[in-house]
């Protein structure tokens, strides 16, 4: 069996994993490392996963995180690495985990990015949206693989760009991580803190402008930094996929809570399970 393009040929897998460490990355932004070595050996760059604490029924249901690394051992990988913003009743939670607590994982769940194979990829991220995109750059620039079997690294992209945009330079996260392997860093914070004043997105636009031709673009973060990627993408002409951050409840399919209007046709669309069907969708299927 082959790995697909956008995820493992092996199904998704619930583990109970033992987290080992946490650190802080950012005003309100965490990341922590679970030991759980069936999801790591499976996942790819873009999918995600589900985790709760067996010893609680507040709250009851898990919550969904995206990958933002995977860690090795002897040469094989053994746990994953995710990174989460304090917002919700879990996450309020979690900075209070210990290493040796217990945590309930299930996963890889969804579709990830498609593997990039030449040319330049210019990732932008909103917020905590840069989270998927440390493993999709490594895999990217040949430094990994990922998926069981894993993906086949082909012709590695000639370099990845990653703009990122936060409200104030307190709230950057992990960029180091990203420039130690490579990656360009464009930043941008709404208060004029660090980098470019402003949205994202205009900072998307000012380096197209300025030459770079990325070969596609991937996207995460909220909604409305999406679409106005979405527009940019096409006023460029270059293909484009976003990672939606919908609010999921089961991650299966089973509950259809987080259904989202996908082009099926001229002028048609129809419902989608971002957690089965996405949460990666070429952006000119999305309806905004």
């Amino acid at each position: 069996m082959q790995a697909t393009e956008r995820g493992s040929s092996e199904g998704p897998v619930q583990e109970t994993a033992v987290m080992l460490e946490q650190q802080q990355l950012a005003t309100d932004t965490y990341s922590m490392r679970i030991y759980c070595p069936e999801v790591a050996s499976r996942i790819v760059p873009g999918q995600f996963f589900m985790i709760r604490r067996p010893d609680t029924k507040d709250p009851l249901l898990g919550r969904p995180f995206a990958l933002f690394d995977v860690f090795e051992q002897d040469g094989a990988p053994v746990g994953i690495e995710f990174a989460y913003l304090v917002v919700g009743k879990l996450t309020r939670q979690m900075p209070h985990w210990r290493p040796e607590d217990r945590v309930e994982i299930w996963g890889p769940l969804g579709n990830g990015f498609p593997q990039p194979e030449g040319g330049h990829l210019l990732c932008v991220a909103g917020g905590i949206g840069q989270t998927p995109f440390l493993a999709v750059a490594r895999e990217a620039l040949g430094l990994h693989s990922y998926g069981k079997p894993p993906r086949t690294i082909g012709k590695a992209c000639e370099g990845v760009t990653l703009c990122y945009g936060v409200r104030s330079a307190e709230r950057l996260a992990a960029v180091k991580r990203f420039e130690q392997i490579g990656v360009d860093v464009r930043v941008a914070t709404e208060d004029g803190s660090a980098g470019h004043k402003g949205l994202v997105d205009s900072l998307v636009k000012n380096v197209l402008e300025q030459g770079l031709r990325p070969e596609r673009i991937y996207c995460c973060g909220p909604e409305p930094m999406l679409a106005a990627v979405v527009q940019i993408a096409g006023e460029f002409n270059i293909p484009c996929w976003v990672s939606l951050e919908t609010p999921m409840a089961c991650g299966i399919g089973a509950c259809f809570s987080c259904v989202t209007k996908i082009r099926t046709g001229r002028d048609q669309w129809d419902y989608k399970r971002v957690c089965l069907e996405g949460p990666v969708f070429p952006a000119d299927k999305v309806v905004f």
